[in-house]
């Protein structure tokens, strides 16, 4: 399967915090802006901020899975396992407040997957995995 890049545009409440949350913390290249929104190499992707009041009434919910609590919504991507590795190291290093730390999931089932999960300054919550076996993406 040839997979193409995805675009994904998300609000943030304070676009200069996110942008250097995004450039400076998570590493990512900054791409095009306006005073409004600005885009990022997300991993080959196009992540755009867009400046967006905070709006209080959204209500933060969950999934319990592998007997974790899993933000909902959340996004993020599939990393080949070394890249997911070196970047979770470098998070660790830039001391990001995980909500699920990295660790191994579904160990030794179908899907076993390394993955974590981070909130933005603006609450969007980030998952970020890497599977075993590249083809277990979507074994049952």
């Amino acid at each position: 399967m040839n997979i193409q890049p995805f675009h994904l545009a998300i609000p943030v409440d304070n676009l200069e915090t996110c942008r250097t949350f995004y450039r400076d913390t998570l590493g990512f290249t900054e791409g095009r802006s306006s005073d409004h929104w600005v885009d990022f190499d997300f991993f080959g992707h196009q992540l755009v901020l867009h400046y967006q009041e905070k709006n209080n009434t959204e209500i933060a919910t969950s999934n319990p899975v592998d007997g974790k609590d899993v933000p909902v919504p959340h996004f993020g991507v599939v990393l080949d396992m070394e890249t997911f590795k070196s970047f979770s190291a470098h998070l660790q290093r830039k001391n990001i407040t995980f909500i699920i730390k990295p660790y191994i999931r579904f160990e030794g089932k179908p899907g076993e997957q390394a993955t974590m999960f981070f909130k933005d300054p603006s609450g969007n919550a980030l998952e970020f995995k890497a599977f075993k076996e590249m083809n277990q993406l979507f074994a049952k």
